[in-house]
This record gives structure tokens, sequence and C-alpha cells, in this order.
């Protein structure tokens, strides 16, 4: 059985256009999958990527013309400057590891109402009533926002080491059994494809 490593970051637009289809590849190929919230702006400096701020305006350009063509794609509601962006990932991480321990909900569902909260809902994510309605939403006790706090932190900082040393570049970033390794939403029909066995 195929494992997936989905390493994260609960601000991507690109994670959020992922939506819950890695969950569903996974399921379809028997393969588990384990989501790995990290610091996205620590990713960066690692692997020597330019934060947006600073990139050149044609990156920018570029990246709001992928946004509207890629949300269009999936048929998802996208605001490419939300209103509550960036904001503080580290609780609606939290709770997505609180989740995952946890198990009684669906992890990707509560991904996916997280990003849709924020590039769709102009809400801030980092507000617990938002992290609690997600959890809820997805299946799990909302209380879970406010549990594991230590063991969210330890997880996200260990998520962030895991990440640079499996090669991730960027986010969503997938690596299947510790060594096959696609970046991006728009990769996961390749990764669908090797789990088939067909590439």
């Amino acid at each position: 059985m195929a494992h997936i490593d989905y390493y994260l970051s609960v601000l991507s637009p690109f994670v959020y256009l992922a939506g819950t289809r890695p969950a569903e590849i996974a399921g379809r190929h028997g393969a588990t999958i384990t989501y790995k919230p990290l610091d996205i702006s620590g990713l960066f400096a690692a692997v020597g990527a330019v934060p947006m701020k600073e990139r050149h305006v044609n990156r920018r350009e570029l990246r709001g013309q992928e946004l509207r063509r890629e949300s269009k794609r999936a048929g998802k509601e996208l605001n490419p400057a939300p209103a509550h962006w960036p904001t503080n990932a580290a609780p609606a991480s939290y709770a997505l590891i609180a989740a995952q321990e946890d198990g009684s909900g669906d992890v990707g569902a509560y991904l996916a109402a997280i990003g849709r909260a924020s590039w769709a809902e102009e809400k801030d994510i980092a507000d617990e009533g938002v992290i609690r309605a997600a959890l809820e939403e997805s299946g799990f006790d909302p209380a879970l926002a406010d549990k594991g706090l230590l063991a969210g932190a330890e997880a996200y900082s260990r998520n962030l080491e895991e990440a640079i040393n499996a090669g991730a570049v960027g986010v969503p970033f997938f690596v299947v059994d510790g060594s096959e390794r696609f970046w991006g939403q728009d990769r996961l029909e390749q990764l669908d494809d090797f789990l088939a066995g067909k590439l």
C-alpha cells in the first residue's frame, strides 16, 4: 500500500484549489495520506524561494493569472486578494494536526473548509470561531481547536524539517513512499497516474 506525505500551508491558495482531491486520489488507489502543515515562510527561506511581497512584478502578475485560471478549472470561487491574508497560520495548522490525531472526522474536508474560509468567504483563519466552525463542518469536535497546542507546535516545526529533507520546494507538495515527489495542485493528475502504475 502506497503512502503519501502531503506537505502544505493553510495559507496557500494552491492548497485551497487542491481541495479534497489528494484524499480522493489516495482513496482510489488504497493509499494512505498524512497531512503535514508547515510554516511556508520557513520553507521558502530554507530552499531559496522569494516571499510573495519580494517577487518581481512579472511573477506576481503571472501568479494572479494562474489563480484565476486554476480557480475556474477547479470550479472554486477565489478572491486573489482576500481581506485576511496573510494571517497567522499556526492556530488552523495546530487544529489540523489535532484533528488528524483524533481521527473522528475528515481531515481533507477540514483543510478544504479552512481554505474556503480564507479565499472565498473573507474570513480570518486565525480566528478561533472560524477554526471551530471548520472542525465541526468536517465531523470533528470543535474543542480540538484548543487541544494539543504544544504537540501541534512541535509537529508543525518537525513538518518543516521533514519537508526540507524530503525535497519540498513549495506547497502543495506530495511525496509517495518517501521518494517520488509532486509539486503543485496541477500535478495531481500525475500523482493519480503514478499511483495507478501508469508513470
